[in-house]
């Protein structure tokens, strides 16, 4: 069955979102929405994939962890991934759970029972620790996954990390995997004396180890009170360990390593649901915050027999405990403005305790929310602590209203700049018109501008980027290139050396490439793929900006929704007048010759996928060269797929296209089709 042009929209926007909150919280450290829905949209996600297996696409967010790491530390890859869990949120979703697992391993009705090691889910920072000869030789951050930051030097100055393993009998190599947090206790010492000192307050334990482990200066993280339990190996060389996940966790113990003293196993489903009350019941008392609990399946043989899906276990899930509520009241709803000009209501709230924090205020997402929360100043709200993080309204408690209210409306004028605010129709966001004219919109437009993947200029932070937006000292892009030696080391912690690096660094970024410039452009719904597409096809700025919509859906994977924002992009006078300016101050590159696509070329039609590793082309070659002739390349093989092109080391594609009957080729075969 093909999917709809709404249900692609659909996968393609919850994409973008998700790109996005991944990049906030992980790069950032900056959440915009509660937990929960993230959870939501990444469920939503992947139902749709799910039901449409054909649109699923290498670089969707269910195929990965998560976002990159911020760039400030040195990074380190993982030899072995760190995935993330699933979640479950209720008791029917465990036994679906349990159900595929028994399924998996053909466990019948009669059989021995399967044992879970179970165990809190602590709400804290995930960390890698590597071990040499049973000495501590690296510290790692999660990241995304496959690549995170280095902080050695700081879990170096954690009591509870052994600079070397006690006993005998460990590998030769060893990663172990575990959280550290900052306990209840510590946390409310520490930010105690930080408002004693007038100094800044940490948001929540969380956010409090997180933090601390990301410090340049190791005495910073020494100072603060943090902790760590471990839960699992990873890399392990030279060397045995037992059979079964529980018997690991003892053996760390064993060797040092400080694991969680609520760690047990469990018999059956409802092992794992009894454990689950039972935690929920002390999850008060606790010394630490958790927001779940988590099921291993504890025999090792077992879990490889289950293996794994792309971005998690199908051995282990994350049980997560049920978002904490209160009732306070909305003093005010705010607008706020973000960088692509999405106008998001924000209430403001009687202050109130909720699951561990004090709760001030909570997004409303959107006015069509709003609307159908038909949230008023004054009404009395439940607010819920969604994903045990970041608040939300749940809703209203009508009969506490009180009398005259009125109905918020969406501003005809931006609150930060006084444009115009619109929304197109059929879309739940309104926008500011003021593009990068509205402040709001200027400084996050500048980060995206600035970011690794787009000009990529180091060490121009998004604190430096705001200090010098709220200052007017950056109008529009241009001006960052008008910033001097004197006036960056003259500023707060940037002294003269870092001043000459960020010079250095802003005046390379001006050789760049016209896909890294569209993409930094800012342009919605424009990523990095499509900016390099857009870039291929036509080869040069000019041929862009001329291009008519109708022009720019030609280019592979270019919609009518993305061909309308390019062509509207490029209408704005303003928009044209900061390209001119950045020109002028000398951003250039090599244009190249524009992508010739053979209307009625012999692959006209035809979609391919490309996978493995060709003789004597690479991928980004063979796709360029189908293109050419006409065809479509896509990420994933389906029902849609006409041909695939394989290589050495094929993998699950070609496995996959002999399911579906897709015809094979090799390098050879594709020139034989195209007759060169």
């Amino acid at each position: 069955m093909t999917a709809s042009a709404a249900t692609r929209k659909k996968i393609e926007s919850l994409r973008e979102q998700i790109r996005y909150h991944n990049y906030r919280y992980h790069t950032l450290d900056d959440i915009e929405i509660p937990d929960a829905e993230y959870d939501r949209l990444m469920r939503e996600l992947q139902t749709l994939e799910r039901d449409n297996p054909e649109l699923v696409t290498a670089d969707s967010p269910t195929q990965r962890v998560g976002a990159e790491p911020s760039g400030v530390l040195q990074t380190v890859r993982h030899r072995l991934p760190m995935l993330s869990l699933d979640n479950v949120f209720a008791d029917d979703e465990l036994l679906e759970f349990h159900a595929r697992v028994a399924e998996k391993l053909e466990f019948e009705d009669g059989a021995p029972t399967l044992s879970y090691s179970a165990e809190p889910k602590l709400d804290g920072a995930a960390v890698s620790l590597l071990y040499k000869n049973g000495s501590l030789v690296q510290g790692a951050t999660r990241g995304d996954g496959t690549t995170g930051e280095d902080i050695t030097h700081n879990v170096r100055t954690i009591a509870s990390v052994p600079l070397h393993l006690l006993g005998q009998g460990f590998p030769k190599m060893l990663e172990v995997r575990g959280e550290v947090f900052m306990p209840r206790a510590g946390f409310e010492a520490y930010n105690k004396k930080a408002r004693e000192a007038g100094e800044k307050t940490f948001v929540n334990p969380r956010n409090a180890a997180a933090g601390s482990l990301r410090q340049l200066d190791p005495k910073l993280t020494a100072a603060r009170p943090l902790d760590m339990y471990v839960y699992g190996v990873g890399l392990v060389e030279g060397g045995k360990l037992p059979g079964r996940h529980s018997e690991i966790i003892s053996k760390l113990q064993e060797w040092g390593l400080k694991t969680c003293p609520e760690s047990r196993v469990v018999e059956g489903v409802q092992g794992c649901v009894d454990y689950y009350y039972d935690i929920g019941a002390k999850r008060d008392a606790l010394s630490y915050d958790i927001d779940g609990v988590v099921y291993k399946v504890d025999s090792l043989a077992l879990q490889r027999e289950l293996g794994f899906v792309s971005r998690a276990p199908r051995w282990a899930i994350a049980h997560k405990f049920p978002a904490q509520e209160e009732l306070t009241t909305v003093e005010d709803v705010e607008f706020q403005v973000g960088r692509t000009g999405a106008v998001t209501p924000v209430a403001r709230l009687t202050p109130v305790f909720v699951g561990g924090v004090t709760v001030s205020n909570a997004t409303l997402h959107n006015i069509d929310e709003l609307h159908r929360k038909d949230v008023r100043v004054g009404d009395t709200v439940i607010v819920r602590r969604a994903g045990d993080v970041i608040p939300e309204v749940v809703s209203v408690v009508k009969d506490r209203r009180p009398e005259k209210t009125k109905r918020v409306r969406l501003p005809k004028l931006c609150p930060v700049c006084g444009s115009h605010v619109k929304r197109e129709e059929g879309e739940a966001v309104a926008r500011c018109t003021g593009g990068l004219y509205c402040k709001a919109q200027r400084a996050e437009s500048l980060k995206h501008f600035v970011s690794r993947k787009a000009l990529d200029i180091e060490g121009l932070g998004a604190k430096l980027i705001e200090q010098l937006v709220s200052e007017d000292r950056l109008a529009d892009p241009s001006d960052l290139f008008r910033l001097t030696r004197e006036e960056l080391s003259s500023r707060e912690r940037m002294g003269d050396k870092s001043a000459d690096n960020l010079v250095r660094a802003i005046d390379a970024s001006k050789s760049t490439t016209l896909a890294r410039f569209l993409f930094a452009l800012g342009i919605r719904e424009v990523g990095e793929a499509t900016a390099a597409n857009i870039a291929t096809y036509f080869g040069s700025l000019p041929a862009i900006k001329n291009a008519s919509e109708d022009g720019l859906t030609k280019v592979p994977d270019v919609g009518p929704v993305v061909a309308k924002r390019v062509r509207s992009f490029f209408e704005e006078q303003h928009n044209l007048d900061v390209i001119d300016g950045l020109g002028d101050l000398g951003v250039h590159w090599q244009d190249s010759e524009p992508m010739k696509v053979a209307e009625d070329g012999p692959l006209s039609g035809q979609t391919f996928v490309i996978t493995g590793t060709l003789p004597t082309m690479t991928r980004d070659e063979a796709k360029t060269l189908i293109q050419r002739e006409g065809g479509k390349v896509t990420g994933s093989v389906s029902s849609k797929t006409d041909f695939l092109v394989a290589g050495d080391k094929a993998g699950s594609k070609l496995a996959k296209a002999q399911k579906l009957e897709v015809s094979v080729l090799d390098e050879e075969g594709l020139r034989r089709l195209i007759a060169i």
